[in-house]
């Protein structure tokens, strides 16, 4: 391990960080299990752990670790072992990037789990990121368990699909907030549960086979199959468009209304392998400066 990584105190701290943000890495929309304290600090849920991060000056603080956990789970979470000073500097050579990129030029892409990512994103249609992350909160505090405290508050793990293929559709609507979703939740769960999709092995799949595969699942469609394919599944290529960068792509780049087809046929042949990096840059441009946010 690096030796500007130190060990202290229940805490790995990596000095002189990087292209490393903790707000950007949040707050672009990838991940819904986050919480900010009052001294702007992120505290986050994965793999039933639970981690505060918090940038001090030039350094990275990781509270509520230790290094094996760190090595383990962290590092690969956090997206650690890639470079992402190149991946900026090659999307840079895009003028309307290079400008995204000056917003958020600490964002990472998180390596979540498959399961609660499909669920997280199937939530996340036509929906609000204060809402989502609600009712995924709610779902986990009513049938995940509990993986201990952290500044005052309890946190959960997020619950099996076999937990959550068992539940009825009402009882989750109307404990969880989900709405119409609740249908989906279920039927997804169920097919994962049977093993019917097997997230596991979409890792190893090209792309577009793996994205074919999820959309099998009720609820998830080309917007939602390539937020898992990218946030869960190492698919870097993958290049959501959701409403945000719908308007961003037809505001800075088409300058007319474009199909989603359309965007992501350049996306493909203009980012390539780096279409994912691009759209959280893009994403989080958009709606810090609420570009293309209609009147």
């Amino acid at each position: 391990m690096d030796s500007n990584i130190i060990e202290k105190n229940n805490q790995i701290i990596i000095k002189n960080m990087m292209d490393f943000e903790p707000k950007h890495i949040f707050e672009c929309g990838q991940a819904f299990r986050w919480h900010v304290e009052e001294d702007d600090s992120y505290t986050a849920i994965h793999k039933s752990k639970v981690i505060n991060v918090k940038r001090d000056g030039k350094d990275i603080i990781f509270s509520n670790t230790n290094m094996e956990d760190f090595e383990n789970i962290w590092y690969d979470y956090f997206d650690l072992g890639r470079d992402y000073g190149e991946i900026k500097k090659e999307l840079s050579k895009d003028p309307i990037l290079n400008e995204a990129i000056k917003f958020g030029e600490g964002i990472r892409i998180l390596n979540q789990e498959p399961y609660e990512t499909t669920i997280s994103f199937i939530i996340s249609a036509n929906n609000q990121i204060p809402r989502i992350k609600r009712s995924i909160e709610l779902i986990s505090q009513k049938y995940g368990e509990s993986i201990g405290s952290y500044n005052g508050k309890e946190y959960f793990s997020f619950p099996s699909s076999e937990i959550l293929a068992s539940i009825d559709e009402k009882e989750l609507e109307d404990n969880c907030k989900v709405g119409y979703r609740a249908k989906y939740i279920v039927n997804t769960s169920k097919m994962i549960k049977n093993k019917e999709i097997d997230l596991d092995k979409l890792f190893q799949l090209p792309t577009e086979t793996a994205k074919e595969i999820l959309m099998r699942l009720p609820g998830v469609g080309p917007k939602v199959s390539n937020c898992i394919l990218l946030f869960s599944l190492n698919k870097n290529e993958a290049f959501p468009v959701d409403v945000w960068v719908k308007r961003i792509m037809e505001s800075l780049y088409f300058k007319e209304n474009t199909s989603t087809k359309k965007i992501s046929a350049y996306a493909e042949e203009n980012f390539g392998s780096l279409g994912g990096f691009a759209q959280q840059y893009l994403f989080y441009y958009a709606r810090e400066l609420g570009i293309g946010k209609k009147k």
